[in-house]
């Protein structure tokens, strides 16, 4: 029969279990240790030290352990008990090889097939993974899994499930750890807030990998606050330390500022080792100086001035403790730094810190940049040039796998810097050819692949269903907690199941002259950290050209949207005025960024490829490109690869019209009168367009569109029972040639990381179509519907879509910001 102490030490276990710490503890309490049973007095003492380490106790927990362990009579399991926890107690404070000894010495007294010893096995794995012997981790988490599943607990089985998740993102494989991070969430989160919390941390820390840095970020604060609220300072230390990291990708200085309470955190629980390891994103977030924002600037200086030995110092002791990628992170950060400040090498040794075999991809990329901005900074531009290619190498390899459009653009943070050194050195070369093969490689990286069509997904379209229904109920529909949840769901199974089917070929300069012709050149603007240069190409001639007005430009970029948004939509004499000052800023932008630029090319068709920092500009809007025939391609490759493929003859059209459109009825109306036998779809459903998508080769959608910065696959068009999101076109088994989006804000894009920009427009091309018209801004009704009737008259002939939307702008004097996407002729 269980005795009352038994029995209220396995309440308090449960509690426990459960995050439920200060409960458990004062359960405890409870007991009367005077004439305890000696294996009772045992497994409440290392039960109370295990909870005195989770609330921030490490030496009254290492006391309370050793006490445990030291009682006479305890049988073996107990014992295997004590020596776990001071296993685990070791773990939490960075004694990694004191914990891996104590877990060790407790595994072998335990029957080898019991739960107890599971756990144990699990409690390994997290030292080894800190240790990075990933392949024993990995081996003691699987034993760990099937103890689990043949005694039937299914939540330790999916925590376990979980670490194994963990471990394959540290191996670098993003893909397997979403997946197992996602099967596990629901059991293994659903014990406590603090179970939730446990694996939040660890998925966001997935997120960040795959270039959700914000979304982590939010995951990392929620984290922590439940970790606070529960009086566990160790766990939220190691949050707000994870939190600093994925800061230092965007904001440098609330990095410095996270990373510095953490390490104050760790110091009051007497935890040197995780106090380096904050130490040491502090000082990456100091090391940051001069480094390009997304918006095209520079990361200023720390108010501190770095000091080598301060740096020395840190990953000393980062080392010291096991560390040896985050030293290594911290002294390649510190030679990149002084490289960017183009400072002597003083006495440090011209060789780069040394790169541990388990480093991560980030760190080993790191090694790639600074041997390329060192040689660069030494005039060797070739040698530069070279390091970053096999550093993008190494990442093109790792994302070679990835289908999706949001994965595959979102994961292009991580060759930020080498891109960045690529283009420097490239266009400090001034040789047109090299910087050409430089401005394709950032170009092309997110559109050389094609993904693999995956099949049917029921629950995938059942998801996507419930949040059209949600989106419905009205303007906070972002606020409803089941519209989240449903969204990570759309997404991470998005990002596991859409595969790559092949990757499309990078061309040379002298193939993109070969597919021009005496009407046809190519503008292809570069942006290399804080210059902007622009490559002509015609079919006899490539020149480099400066644009030195970047800053200027820069500096008008963030007015123009809402400047191009009044002007669709205030007329009379208001609408006047906002139409002058409109003209006035088209035109002081078409003179720096155009004029020059198109009087070289000289031909009435111009190919354009752009970057990120460029996006939303309505480029034939500018006055420059007013008369001529432009398309918009997302690389020079795709556009070689998919150009001249729209022949009338066999072109089917068809048209859907969503709801509470003013004049979309009469749009559709007009341009399906231009063809023969034109499908058309009043009040469309979603169903109803993606069967007309399946069933022509031009599309036309006239709905309410809009764009979601945060995640652009959740951008969409609303019809007749919702919205058609991103995720639905990127899922579609086949999508038409050509798409007419008449939707405010069809053609917007959200910047990502530098060149990668990403909205409706591209997803309808990443998911198999040639071209997109499309707008980036609001467009007048009025001007949409006659303008693009033209254009449809004109398809309807024969003319490339590029070609149909000039002509129609000519013939009805319309200037819009209608653009055509891809390849328009």
């Amino acid at each position: 029969m269980q005795s009352t102490g038994d029995a209220l030490h396995a309440d308090a276990v449960r509690l426990s279990n459960d995050g439920r710490y200060g409960d458990a503890q004062e359960i405890l309490l409870r007991i009367d240790l005077t004439d305890a049973e000696p294996n009772l007095r045992s497994r409440v003492l290392g039960t109370l030290g295990y909870l005195a380490a989770r609330l921030g106790e490490p030496e009254r927990a290492d006391i309370l352990c050793r006490d445990a362990l030291g009682c006479e009579g305890i049988d073996p399991a107990t014992y295997a008990l004590a020596a776990g926890q001071l296993g685990s107690i070791a773990e939490q404070r960075g004694r990694f090889d004191e914990a891996d000894a104590w877990l060790t010495r407790a595994i072998d007294v335990l029957d080898a097939d019991s739960p107890e010893a599971a756990n144990l096995l699990v409690n390994r794995c997290l030292v080894r993974i800190h240790r990075r012997a990933l392949p024993e981790a990995r081996a003691d988490v699987r034993a760990a899994a099937a103890i689990f599943r043949a005694a039937g607990l299914s939540v330790d089985a999916a925590q376990a499930l979980h670490n194994e998740g963990y471990i394959s993102l540290l191996e670098g494989d993003l893909v397997g750890a979403l997946r197992d991070m996602g099967r596990a969430r629901p059991v293994a989160g659903a014990v406590s807030p603090v179970a939730a919390a446990v694996g939040d941390a660890d998925r966001a820390e997935a997120l960040r990998e795959a270039g959700s840095v914000r979304e982590a970020e939010e995951l990392l604060r929620s984290a922590a606050e439940i970790f606070s609220a529960q009086g566990m300072p160790q766990a939220r230390a190691e949050t707000e330390l994870q939190l600093a990291k994925s800061l230092l990708v965007h904001d440098a200085d609330e990095a410095r500022r996270v990373a510095a309470d953490a390490a104050d955190r760790f110091r009051a629980l007497d935890n040197a080792a995780w106090a380096a390891r904050a130490d040491g994103i502090r000082v990456l977030a100091d090391l940051r100086s001069g480094a390009v924002t997304e918006s095209g600037g520079r990361v200023s200086a720390p108010d501190r001035v770095l000091e080598e030995s301060d740096v020395d110092a840190v990953a000393a002791e980062l080392h010291r403790h096991g560390f040896r990628s985050d030293a290594a992170s911290v002294r390649l950060s510190f030679d990149l730094w002084r490289a960017r400040q183009r400072m002597p090498e003083g006495a440090r040794p011209v060789r780069a810190a040394r790169v541990p075999p388990t480093a991560s991809l980030d760190v080993r990329l790191l090694a790639h940049e600074v041997r390329a901005v060192r040689s660069a900074a030494r005039g060797e531009l070739g040698r530069a040039r070279r390091h970053a290619a096999e550093g993008l190498a190494e990442l093109e390899s790792w994302r070679a796998g990835f289908g999706s459009i949001d994965l595959h653009t979102s994961t292009a943070m991580h060759g930020t810097g080498l891109l960045g050194a690529g283009l420097d050195a490239a266009v400090r070369s001034e040789r047109p050819d090299v910087v050409f093969e430089w401005s394709e490689r950032a170009r092309h990286a997110a559109a050389q692949v094609v993904p693999l069509r995956p099949p049917p997904d029921p629950a995938l379209a059942r998801d996507l269903a419930e949040l059209r229904m949600l989106r419905s109920e009205g303007p906070e529909w972002q606020a409803d907690p089941r519209v989240r949840a449903l969204q990570e769901r759309v997404r991470e199974r998005q990002w596991v199941d859409v595969a790559a089917a092949s990757a499309r070929a990078r061309v040379s300069v002298e193939e993109v002259q070969a597919a021009l012709d005496h009407e046809t050149a190519m503008l292809s603007y570069v942006f290399s950290g804080d210059r902007l240069s622009v490559l002509v190409l015609t079919e006899a001639v490539v020149q480099l050209r400066p644009m030195p007005g970047w800053d200027e430009v820069r500096r008008m970029l963030p007015g123009l949207r809402s400047d191009l948004d009044m002007a669709a939509s205030i007329r009379g004499r208001m609408g006047e005025v906002v139409r002058r000052s409109l003209d006035a800023r088209l035109a002081r932008l078409s003179a720096l960024l155009a004029d020059d630029a198109v009087a070289a090319a000289g031909t009435r068709r111009i190919v354009l490829t752009a970057p990120g920092v460029l996006s939303g500009i309505p480029w034939t809007m500018l006055p420059a490109f007013r008369g001529r025939v432009t398309t918009l391609a997302v690389s020079a490759s795709r556009w070689v690869a998919d150009r001249g493929v729209h022949p009338a003859a066999v072109m089917r059209a068809g048209f859907a019209v969503g709801p509470r459109t003013r004049r979309g009825a009469e749009e559709v109306a007009v341009g399906a009168a231009a063809w023969q036998d034109a499908r058309v779809s009043a009040e469309a459903s979603v169903g109803d367009a993606i069967e007309l998508a399946g069933d022509v080769d031009a599309l036309h959608i006239a709905a309410h569109g809009r764009h979601a910065a945060d995640n652009p696959l959740f951008s969409g068009l609303e019809l007749g029972d919702g919205t058609l999101f991103g995720y639905d076109v990127d899922l579609m088994p086949r999508v038409p040639s050509l798409v007419v989006l008449s939707a405010c804000e069809g053609g917007r894009s959200a910047v990502r990381w530098g060149e990668e920009a990403i909205g409706m427009s591209r997803v309808w091309l990443h998911a198999g179509a040639r071209s997109v018209i499309a707008a980036p801004v609001i467009v007048a009704d009025d001007d949409a519907c006659e303008l693009l009737g033209a254009v449809h008259a004109a398809l309807a002939e024969g003319a490339a879509p590029a070609e149909a939307l000039a002509g129609a702008s000519a013939r009805t004097g319309i200037v819009a910001p209608f653009q055509v996407h891809g390849a328009g002729f």
